[in-house]
């Protein structure tokens, strides 16, 4: 589709802090446990052999933080498991719900980024809709607006990939060939492609 919008995040920058997070859901006023944005923290490490001294083992531990949410994907998983038409991809790549529409099945929980998220106090499927007023006006998303290490950005999906290229999954985001997600990413030095890492998520929320 051209004209997708996507986002692009630098695994390399991000500390974790979370601020993306707070400002989200801020924005939006989700109630607890409801979030559009989640920061995942990734850790792993192994020993090996030192290159000259013999009997002596080296180790190689490593940490980063993944900021991810709705992917706005190319295929995505929540609109074809939604059996009442409430999800839509439009015009300029964006995937949303229409809150009139749905009916809180759930069954949009099948996606691999964990982006619908039910809201009980609403009865419906929410989630991230790319700041949609933010793009009306010209202005930033509330994650991109809230990130100090300007790890995210938000915007034209080709030309995220002419610049950054086209890394789309590290660990542990899913295989980025299940529902082909609108999102660039330059890894952290020590990021293994998905379904390669031998690490595992220390914390996610």
């Amino acid at each position: 589709m051209s004209g997708q919008l996507g986002f692009y995040f630098d695994a390399s920058a991000c500390n974790g802090c979370k601020a993306c997070l707070v400002m989200c859901k801020d924005k939006y006023d989700n109630p607890i446990g409801v979030n559009f944005r989640k920061v995942i923290h990734y850790s792993g490490g192994y020993w090996e052999a030192h290159p000259t001294q013999k009997g002596i083992m080296v180790p190689h531990v490593y940490a980063y933080s993944i900021s991810v949410s709705c992917n706005h994907c190319a295929e995505p998983a929540c609109l074809d498991a939604c059996p009442t038409g409430a999800i839509a991809k439009k015009a300029n790549g964006l995937v949303v719900i229409d809150k009139e529409i749905c009916v809180g099945c759930r069954l949009c929980e099948s996606c691999p980024y964990d982006a619908p998220q039910f809201n009980e106090e609403l009865g419906v499927m929410t989630m991230c809709d790319g700041c949609e007023d933010e793009i009306a006006r010209g202005g930033r998303q509330a994650c991109v607006a809230a990130c100090p290490q300007r790890a995210i950005q938000f915007g034209d999906l080709a030309g995220f990939r002419e610049q950054y290229g086209t890394v789309a999954g590290i660990e542990p985001l899913p295989d980025p060939a299940i529902t082909a997600p609108s999102l660039v990413v330059t890894p952290h030095r020590n990021s293994p492609l998905s379904g390669q890492g031998t690490g595992e998520v220390k914390y996610e929320r």
